[in-house]
């Protein structure tokens, strides 16, 4: 195993899959006996899936993690019926699972503007509660993003993702000599002599404009979303996807895969991270791999013969390089 710990690679693990929040309806308004008035119901508290949102945005926007909705209005003379109160909404990714203190499942969010009543608001007051108002139901919920698999295989097509898989775990996916053999992700679970399994994700290869939705680009990069751990499978030799685009050599590879994850959703950058650099049974491997490891150890010496656009802002954080055949 190649341990790589070039100062040029940033800290990784800030990628958050849950998060425990505190929720309360909003309270009742008053009511008014003495012309029967009823005051307004509380606000209630909805988790709301949304687009392109993250926990961690979430975490960050909201750091006191706290989400109370408005009170009912009073009964009044000239408005007898008060008016509800301002319901609160909790905006979150899609595929997350509501639970309650006692792991309880309250709902899940599986598309877009799905939502999920956590807290309901409190009843105003009126001649059955005696025009009291109640108070609004208070819940610690968690958020658990639901992850297809502990580690997800990227990668272009043919770099020997499945081929890797097949080797790991009991998982057995389509292999050919040819791009795009993986059309959608394949799982495998790696089972340990102690009983602990880790599930591994084969996600279809990803070409250049995949941020852009090129090919199947984001329906492929929405399951690395899924995943808790990343692990890069690049062919030694680089890549070339057909006659009419570019040679990539493995360097590049690399450079343009994180840029690709990048550009899609720039979070994704900061799961941990693992390198596997495949075919390293061929001739001239060795080489070719001592070669990557400076590149990777001194980028900025390569980065001026690369395509500015292909550049991310910031490298990915490779936790181990591994050399594999």
């Amino acid at each position: 195993m190649v341990h790589c710990s070039c100062v040029l690679f940033r800290k990784y693990g800030n990628f958050i899959d849950n998060l425990r929040l505190f929720t309360k309806g909003g309270s009742g308004g008053m009511g008014y006996p003495r012309l029967g008035g009823e005051g307004g119901k509380g606000g209630d508290v909805w988790v709301v899936a949304k687009k392109k949102m993250t926990l961690k945005q979430l975490k960050d926007k909201y750091p006191q993690k706290r989400f109370v909705a408005g009170g009912g209005a009073n009964s009044r003379v000239s408005a007898l019926k008060g008016s509800k109160g301002k319901d609160c909404e909790i905006p979150v990714p899609l595929g997350i699972s509501v639970t309650d203190e006692n792991g309880k499942i309250i709902g899940e969010l599986n598309k877009e503007v799905d939502r999920v009543l956590v807290a309901e608001g409190g009843l105003g007051g009126k001649l059955l509660t005696n025009f009291l108002p109640l108070k609004g139901q208070k819940r610690i919920i968690h958020l658990d993003l639901k992850l297809v698999a502990d580690v997800g295989l990227i990668g272009f097509p043919n770099a020997g993702k499945s081929s890797l898989l097949s080797q790991v775990s009991h998982a057995k996916p389509a292999i050919a000599d040819y791009a795009f053999t993986t059309l959608k992700p394949e799982l495998g679970k790696i089972m340990y002599s102690d009983f602990k399994q880790i599930s591994v994700a084969d996600l279809p290869g990803l070409i250049e404009g995949a941020h852009m939705n090129k090919g199947m680009g984001h329906k492929f990069l929405k399951h690395i979303e899924r995943t808790r751990q990343l692990l890069f499978v690049v062919d030694i030799f680089g890549f070339q996807l057909t006659s009419k685009t570019p040679y990539r050599t493995a360097f590049e590879t690399i450079i343009l895969l994180t840029k690709e994850l990048e550009l899609y959703k720039e979070e994704l950058q900061t799961k941990p991270a693992l390198l596997a650099v495949n075919k390293m049974d061929l001739p001239h491997a060795p080489d070719k791999f001592r070669e990557l490891m400076n590149q990777l150890q001194n980028p900025k010496d390569f980065l001026h013969l690369i395509e500015k656009n292909i550049i991310p802002e910031r490298t990915m954080a490779f936790q181990h390089i591994i050399p594999i055949s």
